[in-house]
């Protein structure tokens, strides 16, 4: 992926003000394409940026991220040994002083963490903030799934189609971003509320199309976190709040699962309120 073929699709998916100024500057070192569509969600957004990019491999990030110099490197390296791969980079918190974004990075970085210590060490997630895939393959699946509305599911719906059709994924932690994502508390309960409804709707698509049921994970999963949480960082006060903002994460995500299916039974055809 040498620089000269590389470009930049910035999909404007309903930002209050125009992005045309702030794009202009770097027009002249970048090749640099802006689409502004309706609010169509992050899975439609991706799709609309896919579908007009040039390049053999799409990598994906988020407005709230900045790539390392690296980033793009990395992920050729990566390519250039597992051209059948999808593969995710490293996210890291930008802002780690916010207790409530630093708890969320490092609900992820668990999770990636959980993935690879599986004696079969089978990865089936990452976030479509550090995720790239060959446009041949990313077509081949059908991209994004275009009902994910919500900012939540799409990333893990699109490892999941992946591996049902037997490909495989790939963990490089070269290819780096910086996440800036600041929230309150307020906001990191809603956004585990919207994951959980995000979840609600990834089962329900698996079922649908006759994947195996997903069942919990177990114990130790959870068990896992809270000490992985507890060594995060030094300090005793962080040592304490980490873990019970895990708690309150899956605590928020239940609730956000069981208001998703709740709310599907109640609006769907022939069920009386």
């Amino acid at each position: 992926m040498a620089c000269a073929e590389r470009e930049v699709i910035i999909v404007d998916d309903g930002s209050p003000e125009p992005l045309h100024s702030v794009i202009a500057p770097f027009a002249e070192r970048l090749r640099v394409k802006l689409l502004v569509t309706p609010r169509g969600g992050p899975a439609a957004a991706r799709n609309a940026g896919a579908k007009h990019a040039q390049g053999e491999i799409l990598a994906f990030t988020d407005d709230d991220c900045e790539p390392a110099p690296a980033w793009l490197s990395e992920l050729d390296r990566c390519f250039s040994l597992h051209p059948e791969r999808l593969v995710g980079g490293r996210t890291l918190n930008a802002i780690s002083e916010n207790i409530y974004s630093e708890a969320s990075q490092c609900l992820l970085d668990f999770v990636y963490q959980w993935q690879e210590s599986k004696a079969d060490r089978s990865l089936r997630f990452f976030a479509s903030n550090n995720l790239a895939v060959s446009r041949s393959c990313f077509e081949g699946i059908g991209g994004f799934g275009a009902t994910y509305l919500l900012p939540a599911a799409e990333d893990r719906d699109l490892c999941a189609r992946w591996i049902e059709r037997g490909g495989k994924l790939i963990y490089t932690p070269g290819a780096q971003v910086m996440h800036s994502h600041r929230l309150s508390l307020l906001q990191f309960c809603g956004q585990h509320f919207t994951y959980g409804r995000g979840a609600w709707a990834f089962h329900s698509a698996r079922a649908a199309r006759g994947a195996p049921a997903r069942k919990l994970e177990p114990w130790g999963f959870y068990e896992g976190l809270l000490l992985y949480s507890m060594r995060r960082k030094e300090g005793l006060a962080r040592a304490m709040v980490l873990p019970s903002l895990m708690v309150l994460s899956q605590a928020a995500n239940a609730l956000g699962y069981a208001w998703e299916a709740m709310r599907a039974f109640y609006t769907r055809p022939g069920t009386r309120g």
